[in-house]
């Protein structure tokens, strides 16, 4: 269970006794979401899942143990001795409660035209800081699925991905980052992240304040972090991700499947996007310079004597003259 269900279940488990920081509701709703996902298990992992569920089940609140409820007795491929643990098994050993009909899968969402920007990714282009910019602004705009299929389609791209992070800086950011997450410190993170990938502290904030937690799977995946690692952070330092049983194995699994070329392909376009940002201010400000040197030149006046010409002399009065 622990490389294949849930990586990291012991170091959490030692993390929450340390800490003091009860993770064991969130532990059993991932452990279980994960196990309901696959319909098939080998003998080692229902043994893994009988060991670690019974023991969780009598150590989590009740609200949580009626959720992990609701799924296992629906899900064909529960253990016995989980469903007894639950109150699911009837009189007669191993029955079961009534399975509910399954749920029909929605219809595809029909393609829409690509935009502009997703066809010149398409294309053979140059990380252009223009297109950097479009890339940033687009993947920050998009939904979730959207999200998922830009990244994607990020790694078929001949566009030039961002250089690999030194391994001793990455691994020294990996700690750090870890250690900031269980400690709860936003400040501290965010100046780690921004600083292991060379990012200006606007887009290090984006990322980490961003709510569907996208953009922090590919910081993290350029960094080449372990997953059981990402899934610690996830589950201390985003607590609105890591209460949800879905949200934490949706990014678990887009980060398992992200690879490493489109996470430093989007790593690559957020620094660019800063260059043209920057580009635009500077080009604003000379603009705006030209305009006030060019305003000021009109409105000084000509001199009273021309070159060549002769000043005017006066001799004086007209009664002295006489």
């Amino acid at each position: 269970m622990t490389k294949s269900l849930f990586p990291g279940f012991d170091g959490l488990m030692t993390l929450s006794r340390r800490e003091g920081v009860d993770v064991r509701p969130t532990l059993l709703r991932v452990l279980t979401d994960l196990y309901v996902q696959t319909r098939v298990h080998s003998d080692d992992e229902q043994r893994q899942f009988i060991e670690l569920a019974t023991r969780l089940i009598d150590q989590v609140d009740d609200a949580t143990r009626a959720a992990i409820k609701a799924k296992l007795a629906v899900y064909p491929q529960t253990p016995v001795p989980v469903l007894q643990k639950l109150g699911l098994v009837a009189t007669q050993e191993g029955r079961r409660v009534p399975l509910a009909r399954e749920i029909p899968s929605p219809a595809p969402t029909p393609l829409r035209t690509p935009t502009e920007a997703e066809q010149r990714m398409a294309s053979n282009m140059a990380m252009q800081p223009k297109d950097a910019a479009e890339i940033h602004d687009m993947f920050f705009r998009a939904a979730a699925s959207e999200r998922a299929l830009i990244l994607h389609n990020l790694a078929q791209t001949p566009l030039k991905a961002a250089p690999r992070i030194p391994t001793v800086r990455a691994r020294r950011a990996i700690q750090i980052l870890e250690m900031a997450a269980i400690a709860g410190d936003v400040e501290n993170f965010t100046f780690e992240l921004g600083d292991s990938l060379i990012l200006p502290s606007r887009v290090a904030a984006q990322i980490v304040d961003d709510a569907g937690g996208e953009p922090l799977a590919v910081a993290a995946r350029a960094l080449d972090m372990p997953s059981p690692v990402f899934q610690r952070i996830l589950l201390f330092f985003r607590p609105e991700i890591g209460t949800s049983v879905n949200e934490v194995y949706r990014l678990s699994r887009l980060y398992d499947r992200l690879s490493d070329r489109s996470a430093l392909v989007m790593l690559a376009a957020w620094r660019g996007s800063t260059l043209a940002v920057t580009r635009a201010k500077y080009q604003s400000s000379l603009h705006d310079g030209e305009r006030q040197r060019a305003r000021a030149g009109a409105s000084q006046t000509r001199p009273g004597v021309q070159p060549g010409s002769s000043p005017t002399v006066r001799t004086g009065t007209s009664s002295s003259e006489r």
